[in-house]
């Protein structure tokens, strides 16, 4: 009798001790999402999931939520970061960088934006580029393969996806050709998008003297966590005086045959010649550093002195942040570029789920009888990134927005024109993962002869597309508005 009365005591207590325990370890979780989040609707997100599903809230967060933002990973990056500084600025401290020096009406209108992330020794100005749109995969690899065959001395190849496909192949077997012509050929590719690569496409590579890399490598251990803090950057520098950044990635599915019958995927490049490789070529050296054996130097042959001849007349500042950066500088520009234009906005994303910033920021330009406009897939390959999204329209119709669901396929371009006079092209979409939670790049050119040829394509888009209208969306059904604003609350998890 005893016996059992102290077995159920020792059971009773242990259970105690442990549900204590329990709580004391969801707390600590709970204080540690406070203490590391500054973006109230990411905590929020968080402790409402711990608060509901207490031990999935928790797991979910210790596998995907974890700032890496102040871990001695980034600690490490960012000191080759500012070594990089300081070593390149001897070859680029003879450009032009002040906006305010400039005679340009269009750097005058958005100097302030220009300003804004020009802090950053990386995000400087420059004036003698020669910038050529390309619109989708069947105009983009025909020019990158050109220039790839032409280089001399040094190739730079940073992706976020490249498929062991056709014109994943026939690039890697170019790369091999000039890698043995004794060309430089250094490739760096997230391991994640292109996890695909990493066995044979890669070791062909690597057997050819090209150095290959992956941008944060996964281990099994540690894949959930690292999904998030991705290179989603697509960056190619030849000889340091031609560049090319966009949406596109490398594979056939970016390539539209017509006839085919398949879905356009509609995407967007540009293909750089001036300084602005200078600062292409300075993304490219910061994450190789981070992720190779052997740290590059930099020298002459990589910031060629020849370029200070003109080489067009278009104004490129080349706009990068990521984990490693002090602040979200590529939606600090969105946020600029949007505040200062006085008649036009127009937004291309594929996936829509913006900081509450820019959000008001939108609402408050067309209340101000600026022309808004966002263009966004039909459907996209995330149902709940769809949901999340459209929880948003009903306010943003309201504020006079103006909303176009694209109708032939995918659009992937991530780009927005401001006024028809400043024009923007790169990697981060429209969401709070490319603003904080990945490696991004984007290109701003203040030029209105550019900004046009953007202009036109957008509008060339709208005429495939179904503009959404305040009235049908005040008449969605109830359980579709209460199950986007349920996916809305986890918006910052997605």
């Amino acid at each position: 009798m005893i016996t059992s009365i102290l077995t159920g005591s020792f059971l009773w207590a242990g259970s105690l001790i442990t549900l204590l325990l329990y709580i004391v370890f969801i707390l600590a979780v709970c204080v540690k999402i406070i203490m590391d989040n500054t973006s109230a609707s990411k905590t929020l997100g968080y402790l409402v999931l711990i608060v509901f599903l207490p031990l999935f809230g928790v797991i979910l967060y210790l596998s995907l939520g974890v700032n890496y933002r102040n871990k001695a990973m980034y600690d490490k990056k960012l000191e080759y970061n500012d070594d990089l500084k300081d070593k390149i600025y001897e070859y680029t401290k003879h450009i032009e960088n002040n906006p305010q020096a400039i005679d340009n009406p269009v750097i005058e209108q958005f100097k302030r934006l220009a300003h804004s992330v020009s802090t950053e020794d990386i995000h400087w100005m420059s004036l003698n580029n020669d910038v050529k749109l390309l619109k989708n995969g069947e105009n983009k690899y025909p020019e990158v393969l050109k220039e790839i065959a032409a280089a001399k001395e040094t190739i730079h190849i940073e992706y976020y996806i490249v498929r062991n496909d056709g014109i994943g192949n026939q690039i890697k077997d170019l790369l091999i050709k000039k890698a043995r012509e004794g060309v430089k050929v250094r490739f760096i590719y997230d391991d994640f998008g292109s996890k695909k690569i990493r066995g044979q496409f890669a070791q062909e590579m690597r057997d050819a003297g090209i150095e290959v890399y992956a941008f944060r490598k996964l281990l099994f251990i540690f894949w959930a966590n690292r999904v998030n803090y991705r290179n989603h950057r697509k960056i190619i520098v030849i000889d340091g005086r031609v560049g090319f950044v966009g949406g596109i990635n490398i594979g056939d599915d970016y390539i539209n045959v017509p006839g085919s019958g398949k879905p356009i995927l509609r995407d967007m490049h540009v293909r750089l010649e001036g300084y602005s490789c200078y600062a292409l070529q300075h993304i490219f050296l910061s994450d190789w550093n981070f992720c190779a054996k052997q740290k590059i130097e930099p020298n002459a042959q990589l910031f060629p002195v020849d370029l200070r001849e003109e080489q067009g007349k278009t104004a490129v500042q080349i706009v990068a942040s990521g984990p490693d950066s002090p602040e979200p500088y590529i939606m600090n520009s969105i946020i600029q570029a949007i505040a200062l234009a006085k008649k036009e906005v127009l937004i291309t994303t594929p996936y829509f789920i913006p900081t509450e910033q820019i959000l008001t920021m939108l609402k408050i330009a067309a209340r101000s009888q600026v022309k808004v406009k966002l263009l966004v897939p039909e459907r996209t390959n995330s149902l709940l990134v769809r949901m999340a999204s459209r929880a948003l329209y009903l306010d943003l119709l309201r504020a006079g927005v103006e909303i176009y669901h694209y109708q032939k396929g995918l659009i992937h371009a991530k780009t927005s024109v401001y006024d028809r006079s400043l024009a923007m092209i790169g990697t981060a979409n429209m969401d709070i993962r490319s603003f904080d939670l990945n490696f991004e790049v984007n290109a701003i050119m203040y030029d209105r002869e550019f900004a046009e040829k953007m202009t036109a394509q957008y509008y060339e888009d709208l005429e495939s597309s179904v503009q959404v209208t305040l009235e049908e969306w005040e008449k969605r059904p109830k359980y579709k508005v209460f199950a986007d604003k349920v996916v809305y609350l986890a918006s910052s998890l997605l």
